[in-house]
């Protein structure tokens, strides 16, 4: 079952019983602003590079609670853009190279996970003509972390869905996915995107 919820996904786990999911797999705001991909000049801001108008979204960082919630209602996690945020980890952490160069940008993200075992590398191209989301994580990305870290019958939750691709992901594998998202734009695309994605699977 997949479920894309619309709104505050913090006030939804403050409802849930400690350890819901088996897996939170999340890609919260790193609260680099909105002017990050055009370093010193103003005119070129994050959002100026896609066909959406800017957001808030990524102002600041979720706040310690986040953190706390998140670690009581899933047994493990995996937490991108960890170095930007007052979390512990394992000695597992994972490098995903972007196989892309762009001056502004980082050319790898590192998630923090609480696994204890080896970190691991992934060569994963994140272009994509049809990025619906400035921060789009690719659908492989999220196929190779269930390949590696998720286990048959896991319930996984994602607390910031942004452009879907870990819904699409899951459900390629059969997973239960909770996900939520604030944005209603971010959300709605996100939905019309999986839906797409499942209809066009179910006409072969």
């Amino acid at each position: 079952m997949i479920n894309l919820h619309l709104g505050d996904s913090l006030a939804a786990m403050r409802a849930m019983d400690d350890n819901t999911y088996d897996l939170a797999i999340v890609d919260p705001p790193y609260g680099l602003g909105n002017k990050t991909y055009g370093g010193k000049d103003p005119k070129k801001t994050r959002n100026s590079q896609t066909k959406f108008a800017a957001h808030d979204w990524d102002n600041e960082i979720p706040p310690p609670e986040y953190f706390d919630q998140l670690r009581r209602i899933s047994r493990n996690q995996i937490i991108w853009g960890g170095n930007y945020f007052p979390v512990n980890c394992y000695r597992c952490f994972i490098v995903w190279d972007k196989m892309t160069y762009v001056p502004t940008m980082s050319q790898v993200e590192l998630a923090v996970t609480s696994f204890n075992s080896p970190a691991r590398y992934v060569k994963i191209n994140s272009t994509d003509p049809n990025r619906m989301h400035p921060t789009q994580k690719p659908v492989a990305l999220y196929q190779w972390i269930l390949d590696n870290y998720a286990n048959e019958g896991d319930r996984i939750i994602d607390t910031h869905l942004g452009s879907g691709s870990i819904a699409i992901a899951c459900y390629n594998s059969g997973y239960a996915l909770d996900a939520w998202e604030i944005d209603p734009e971010y959300h709605a695309n996100a939905v019309a995107r999986y839906q797409a994605h499942t209809r066009q699977l179910k006409l072969f």
